[in-house]
């Protein structure tokens, strides 16, 4: 009787440790492995262990929550099953070799709040799925290859405090969604395409810190009411095309001062206002 016992506890135990996520999650978790060769991971994945056991996998309740995978040699591609992992609150998928297209099933991942695919070899545009994602606080593309427009479907995410895009090859304005974002703390579109003029109403951004236009194709006017943004602590919006006036509370917080390109690409400081004791308007 003894026996029996201990063996149905062994038993119990073992089913226990090995049924830690259901088949679709590990299934999907599997995919990821062999979709990015996962045979030349630095961390690699015992798959015939407990999911448990895996690197960077985070659980909760039997559940993926996380999974962090950063600088560990992923390249291939980011399988459409990753949407499988529909509890995922954290990717982190940061500089690696993976490349392709983001894959659009991302938007069905309800719970998720970061989002860090920088630093990769990622290509197309951003799909705007990703905007469904109610949840999102973070979302780092940066360091790609990624090209076309920014979704005007991006303004949708009101809970988004950061929003990196940086030195990718992105075309077109800013969409007049991204500045009713009053969540956001961080705009970073530096070394892109973007064209067009900022709008005054970057003013509604009453959250922002940090933003960063830097190398892109702006021009007009730079809208003096930024010096409003009582948050915004860093600002980089050199090496565009901006023209006319800049106070001189704007210019001391560009890191660069305020250089601009002219027509033939060479190097101009823009002009200080005269300090007055009236507010100077911005011009649309």
């Amino acid at each position: 009787m003894k026996k029996i016992t201990t063996l149905i506890l062994v038993l119990t135990v073992s089913i226990s440790i090995f049924a830690d996520v259901s088949k679709s999650e590990k299934n999907a978790l599997v995919k990821l492995y062999n979709a990015t060769n996962g045979n030349e991971w630095t961390r690699q994945w015992d798959l015939n262990a407990p999911v448990s056991s895996w690197y960077g996998v985070v659980l909760e309740n039997d559940k993926v929550v996380a999974l962090n995978l950063s600088k560990n040699n992923l390249n291939g591609y980011l399988p459409a099953e990753i949407s499988k992992l529909k509890y995922l609150q954290d990717l982190n998928l940061f500089k690696n070799e993976i490349s392709g297209k983001i894959p659009s099933s991302l938007g069905k991942l309800k719970y998720l709040k970061n989002l860090n695919l920088s630093f990769n070899k990622f290509s197309g545009s951003i799909p705007t799925s990703i905007c469904d994602i109610n949840s999102l606080e973070t979302l780092e593309l940066y360091m790609n290859r990624i090209s076309g427009t920014l979704p005007p479907e991006l303004g949708n995410l009101k809970n988004l405090k950061t929003l990196s895009l940086y030195n990718n090859e992105i075309t077109g304005e800013i969409p007049m969604s991204i500045y009713g974002m009053n969540s956001l703390e961080a705009l970073i579109l530096s070394s892109n395409k973007l064209s067009g003029k900022l709008s005054f109403e970057v003013a509604n951004l009453t959250s922002l810190q940090n933003l960063s236009l830097f190398e892109n194709n702006f021009e007009g006017q730079v809208p003096l009411d930024l010096e409003n943004l009582n948050k915004l602590s860093e600002m980089n919006i050199s090496y565009n095309k901006f023209s006319g006036l800049v106070t001189k509370k704007l210019a001391k917080l560009d890191t660069l001062n305020m250089t601009m390109l002219d027509a033939n690409g060479e190097e101009i400081v823009m002009t200080i206002a005269p300090e007055t004791n009236e507010r100077i308007a911005s011009e649309e």
